[in-house]
């Protein structure tokens, strides 16, 4: 009882002592950020709560972005106010999540985020910050609520370069880990000891390496020397957090790139496994066809052209389906029920470590069974599949695989051909279609059957 009595006297915000550090403070003669290249929005968030009596500032990736003549997509704010206390000065903000407490404050279809400054985890296990702050037993962080001062803030951030803090109303940068130092030598470095921060938070190695694609930068060595072997921590990262990691992976327009630096630092094997071993055993195919389809998904973002995650993870599985197919093929299954099981199978298995939504799981599924019809041709097959809302998906996940060296026969051209031609050229197609079959048929009868080939299986080295 007595102890419980003292607790409610304490005051909630608990701070972990640290040595003071003093921040470089870059005057607006020191830099090249505006005030007027800022959110109009942010800009009022933080002054209306410095108006309040808080500390408040621009913070993270925008300042960054801006430093580095990028457009940011969005705009952060830290101040010393706690959630409970921003949200009572604006009606349009509401408090969201439980592992990290943050406010978004509604302008329109603009949001703008604000967090309260943290601080570090008490070292060792305190029954009185265990609802604001807990760990598990490798070191990553459940829980995030402990509240502290800039400089406690300041050091909580991942990365160096997401670690300056500016001030609309003094045109001020506050730099107290040597960020724009490392933006100037284009360096992705992380605050603190890297394995520890890994630890607490794999996802930092994805990060990295997502900073380091987007900005053109390089992981600075200590902070890249453990990546490789902490790659297995992402086992224990929600399915769910991990699929949203990939998007941002892989559609912020520098997805080739991203997916390089995946495979030097072992980090694409924990995303998809099945897609790793199949580079294993067919490296020529499987990695032309990803590098490929992420160089395509690349040129479209350039292009402002609309992308869309059911392609993109239909080709980042696909090398892994032709094995499974062939091997329920031989158990005796039909080509296209074994096509369908296959499929089926691998995208359960990615679920569990991406946790893609159905919105994309059928569309995914539809592009697949779309590569056993496009062969299917005779009659008014073709005419209908011109007609399915799935047709030109299927038609440009063909073009990939042949791209990627399958031999299809020249089914590719045949289609390019077939959608630009009349009505008459389109019943000879047919036609020249049937009086080579009967000629194919001709030929097997003598030869003697062969044994049908799953999708992808003749690209250049089979696969098993």
């Amino acid at each position: 009882m007595l102890k419980k009595l003292f607790q409610s006297f304490r005051l909630p915000l608990r701070r972990i002592p640290h040595p003071r550090r003093t921040p470089e403070i870059l005057s607006s003669r020191q830099h090249s950020l505006h005030r007027n290249e800022i959110s109009r929005y942010a800009v009022s968030v933080v002054e209306r709560l410095q108006q309040a009596g808080y500390e408040a500032y621009v913070v993270g990736g925008c300042v960054r972005d801006l430093l580095l003549q990028l457009n940011p997509k969005d705009y952060d704010v830290a101040t010393s106010a706690t959630p409970e206390q921003v949200r009572a000065e604006f009606r349009n903000a509401r408090v969201i999540g439980r592992r990290f407490k943050l406010v978004h404050v509604h302008f329109g279809r603009e949001i703008i985020e604000v967090a309260t400054f943290r601080a570090n985890h008490p070292d060792e296990d305190d029954d009185d910050a265990s609802h604001l702050a807990s760990r598990n037993e490798s070191g990553r962080i459940l829980r995030d609520n402990i509240y502290g001062s800039l400089e406690d803030d300041a050091q909580r951030r991942d990365f160096t370069i997401n670690a300056l803090y500016y001030d609309p109303t003094t045109e001020r940068i506050l730099d107290h880990t040597r960020g724009v130092h490392d933006i100037r030598n284009r360096l992705i470095r992380l605050i603190g000891d890297p394995e520890q921060r890994y630890q607490e938070d794999p996802v930092r190695m994805l990060r990295a390496v997502r900073f380091a694609a987007k900005l053109d930068f390089e992981i600075e060595r200590h902070s890249a020397e453990p990546i490789v072997d902490l790659a297995d921590l992402l086992d224990g990262i929600p399915s769910a957090r991990l699929f949203d990691e990939v998007l941002k992976l892989f559609l912020g327009g520098k997805a080739e790139r991203t997916f390089e630096l995946l495979l030097e630092y072992d980090l694409f094997a924990p995303l998809f496994p099945a897609s790793a071993a199949a580079l294993e055993r067919n490296p020529e195919y499987a990695g032309t066809l990803i590098r490929n389809a992420l160089a395509n998904t690349d040129l479209r973002i350039q292009q402002g052209k609309p992308v869309t995650p059911a392609f993109l993870f239909a080709a980042l599985l696909w090398p892994a389906l032709p094995a499974r197919v062939l091997e329920l093929q031989d158990r005796g299954m039909p080509p296209i029920p074994a096509m369908q099981e296959a499929a089926h199978d691998i995208i359960w298995e990615q679920c569990q470590r991406t946790a893609i939504p159905k919105r994309f799981t059928m569309p995914m599924r539809e592009i697949w069974d779309m590569q056993e019809r496009l062969p299917r041709r005779q009659g008014r097959r073709a005419d209908q599949l011109l007609e399915n809302p799935r047709f030109r998906a299927g038609y440009d996940f063909l073009l990939l695989r042949e791209s990627a060296g399958e031999q299809t026969g020249g089914l590719g051209d045949w289609w390019t051909e077939y959608q630009d031609a009349s009505d008459s050229e389109r019943r000879n197609m047919i036609r020249g279609l049937s009086n080579k079959e009967e000629a194919g048929g001709a030929k097997k009868r003598r030869r003697g059957g062969r044994r049908r080939r799953a999708p992808g299986d003749n690209a250049g080295t089979p696969a098993e």
